[in-house]
């Protein structure tokens, strides 16, 4: 079987668009900015040949929209239309699935620590934090939730809780991770992707936001879906990124991903529709 072609950085592709995304809420501010942008960064992703749009809901959160001034009610309104846009797109381009992106906490925090995993709420925190968006997706239409860029054991035992709590919802899980063998908290991969074991809708464990040499080694210890970064590095003091990312190097290397076993391949951030396309081209 093929493996399913995800798409690449929501946020990178925005930027290529003409967007500015500096603020805290990232890709999330457009969807009240200008929400069509977004519906044709996913169209653009299903051209370029992937087969999921995953939703500008990573940085949309409750307590986030309302840090910038916006209701309760406006916020939840806005969680619901990123799945929204992203179905257009999808029904626009006659193909494809839906995954409605579950970000970390840490994402909220805007202060790294979505790669790091060192946050102030325990497990019980992290679940009520986020149960509300949660329940939104859930309920918003996509295909799947895609739990992604999980960074700590902690922030993926919340998440099981509210799998469990709804088990006809189909997900996929996937870590950041620090190596090829740690997830960003230092836990080993293996030990973290078996708190999902016993979860029969979690189609795919995982790894995205992880630099691509580390990606093999996971691939061994049981990652199914992988999705990394460009492999360049953030110069954070000058706020540039530092390398090249070269779309054909990355195809060759999403193919040589499938061929250890990886089901699910794509980009995450500094990937574009030019490294879908190439995925695509070098899995045909």
């Amino acid at each position: 079987m093929n493996p399913i072609v995800l798409d690449g950085g929501l946020a990178t592709h925005l930027e290529t668009l003409g967007c500015d995304l500096s603020d805290d809420l990232w890709s999330a501010r457009l969807l009240t900015d200008d929400p069509s942008v977004i519906r044709q960064a996913h169209l653009d992703y299903f051209t370029a040949g992937a087969d999921v749009a995953t939703t500008a809901s990573y940085q949309a959160s409750i307590p986030g929209f309302v840090r910038h001034g916006l209701t309760t009610q406006e916020a939840r309104d806005l969680i619901r239309l990123s799945v929204t846009l992203a179905v257009q797109a999808r029904d626009e381009a006659g193909h494809g699935l839906v995954a409605a992106s579950v970000g970390p906490y840490g994402a909220y925090l805007a202060n790294g620590a979505e790669y790091t995993g060192d946050y102030d709420l325990d497990e019980d925190g992290l679940t009520e934090w986020h149960r509300e968006r949660f329940e939104i997706l859930v309920g918003a239409g996509a295909d799947l939730l895609a739990c992604e860029t999980i960074p700590s054991q902690t922030e993926a035992r919340a998440l099981a809780r509210l799998l469990r709590e709804t088990p006809t919802v189909k997900a996929w899980v996937t870590f950041s991770c620090r190596d090829g063998e740690h997830i960003s908290d230092g836990t080993p991969f293996e030990e973290s992707a078996a708190i999902f074991a016993d979860l029969p809708q979690v189609v795919a464990v995982g790894v995205n936001c992880t630099a691509p040499r580390f990606i093999p080694d996971l691939i061994k210890r049981g990652a199914s879906i992988v999705y990394p970064n460009s492999g360049e590095t953030w110069d954070a003091a000058n706020r540039r990124w530092l390398g090249l990312a070269d779309p054909v190097e990355f195809g060759r290397a999403a193919a040589g991903w499938a061929s250890l076993g990886a089901h699910y391949v794509g980009g995450c951030c500094r990937t574009t529709p030019a490294h879908i396309r190439e995925i695509r081209a070098q899995l045909a």
